[in-house]
């Protein structure tokens, strides 16, 4: 496999891997600084592609923190991976997922993180924030570095296919596509609101784990991606409510 490496904001790295099978680009994201941060993982199938681009950009032993946005084999499958190949890295993950299954899983313990709990990276600072079922899994969550006002948003915004390492141009309309393809996005109340919650952070980069970086209108399309939702909650919900 190959992962082509792309710095998308001022020391945050994207490592890309286009996986033929899924139609998906995975993607892992670098903050780097005085306590490097890995943001995703990567099934165990990716370690080897991933880590090699990793170590091109900061030795393996600096990493100090793996973090992802809840479990899931794409997200985490290759943790133990990573903690073998970074001696001094501690996974770093909601206090829930940590107490329900990540404790479980790490080879080593796990820093459980409060929601808005904000890692000191150096002269870094990355939020940690609970989304629970948004866009899927109980345990979800993201992060925001805010110096950069980078938010390294998961798997909101996926889209199939291979697209660009950057982008500015839309990314709505093929969030909505894939989303009809692949309904992986849990359709709760909760669901606008989070992501609207997301905007209101004014990130100016978004670091889509499956599509690409985006440097628009961030603000904006978090919005509409919240608009499109809400829209299918409710036709869901009028629906059900036909059959009752």
């Amino acid at each position: 496999m190959d992962t082509t490496t792309t710095e998308i904001a001022p020391g945050i790295y994207r490592f890309s891997t286009y996986v033929d099978d899924a139609n998906l680009v995975m993607n892992q994201y670098l903050i780097d600084g005085d306590e490097p941060l890995l943001f995703h993982m990567g099934q165990r199938a990716l370690f080897p592609s991933t880590s090699a681009a990793v170590q091109r950009v900061v030795p393996l032993d600096r990493l100090r923190w793996l973090a992802f946005g809840h479990v899931e084999a794409d997200e985490c499958g290759s943790m133990n991976s990573w903690l073998a190949a970074a001696p001094n890295a501690v996974v770093a993950h909601g206090a829930l997922s940590c107490f329900v299954q990540v404790a479980d899983l790490a080879d080593r313990p796990p820093r459980p993180l409060q929601d808005g709990e904000v890692l000191e990276v150096g002269e870094r600072r990355v939020r940690h924030i609970d989304t629970p079922h948004v866009p899927h899994g109980w345990d979800a969550c993201l992060v925001f570095e805010e110096s950069t006002s980078t938010l390294l948003c998961g798997d909101l915004f996926t889209a199939f296919g291979r697209p660009p390492a950057v982008t500015d141009t839309e990314i709505v309309g093929p969030a909505m596509a894939g989303e009809e393809m692949g309904r992986a996005t849990a359709l709760t109340p909760a669901l606008g609101p989070t992501i609207r919650s997301l905007a209101d952070l004014e990130p100016t980069t978004l670091g889509l784990m499956h599509g690409p970086a985006f440097t628009g209108d961030c603000v904006g399309a978090l919005r509409d991606l919240a608009a499109g939702y809400q829209e299918r909650f409710e036709a869901e919900q009028e629906r059900l409510g036909g059959r009752a």
